[in-house]
């Protein structure tokens, strides 16, 4: 009686942080640059009949790394960093609590209108950068639930729009009359709810996020005893 061997698989789920999905957006984008190059090159040594191995592929990265195109995005990643780590500083330094929106990147870079736009907007490095430094100088960084509808809450009564497309950049609130720039909308809806978090604690929408992006437990009311 033969014995066959069993043969497993195991399936792991992987949650990166917003830096490392960050890291690791920026590898894969360098790997799939150099995948391309040497893909080119050994198509166009196949149309000629010759064959390029991997000590050939080895010694072209080497001479890819020296040229000015991938210099040049090198240059490119330091430069947006550099501008990150400015902009996050000095955000923490002059303000005691910083409100930001929850926003899922996953799902919005699948848009491919706006998906390279996203990208080098570097959103979870940002958040990432933000948080671990209001860690160090002692700040309050309140992120508002993703539901939170930043946009379509008329900042001036309350009333609540219907919809509200990507496209539409200013809109007119059917309650008070009032035109609202999107963004200063959000801006200001944003301000007012992480001041109401502020004050009255994490039972309140949007959930309060405490240094270092975990969430605080919500707040019960204590029931007076009989």
């Amino acid at each position: 009686m033969t014995v066959s061997p069993v043969k497993r698989a195991f399936k792991y789920r992987f949650r990166p942080t917003g830096a490392q999905a960050d890291e690791l957006s920026r590898t894969f984008g360098c790997v799939r640059k150099v995948y391309n190059l040497a893909l080119a090159a050994r198509t166009e040594a196949w149309a000629r009949q010759e064959r390029v191995n991997y000590n050939a592929t080895s010694a072209m990265l080497t001479a890819w790394k020296k040229t000015e195109e991938l210099a040049f995005h090198a240059r490119i990643a330091d430069r947006r960093r550099d501008g990150l780590h400015k902009l996050t500083t000095r955000l923490v330094r002059e303000n005691q609590t910083l409100v930001i929106e929850d926003l899922t990147v996953r799902t919005m870079v699948r848009n491919r209108s706006l998906a390279r736009a996203i990208s080098d907007a570097a959103w979870l490095a940002f958040r990432s950068m933000l948080e671990y430094k209001a860690a160090w100088y002692g700040r309050e960084v309140i992120a508002a639930d993703r539901f939170f509808p930043s946009s379509k809450l008329c900042s001036h009564c309350g009333r609540l729009a219907q919809s509200m497309p990507l496209h539409v950049r200013t809109w007119t609130c059917e309650g008070c009359g009032t035109t609202h720039d999107r963004d200063v909308n959000a801006a200001k809806n944003l301000k007012a709810a992480g001041l109401a978090v502020s004050v009255c604690g994490a039972g309140v929408r949007p959930r309060r996020r405490t240094p270092g992006g975990q969430p605080a437990p919500k707040q019960k009311t204590p029931r007076r005893k009989p």
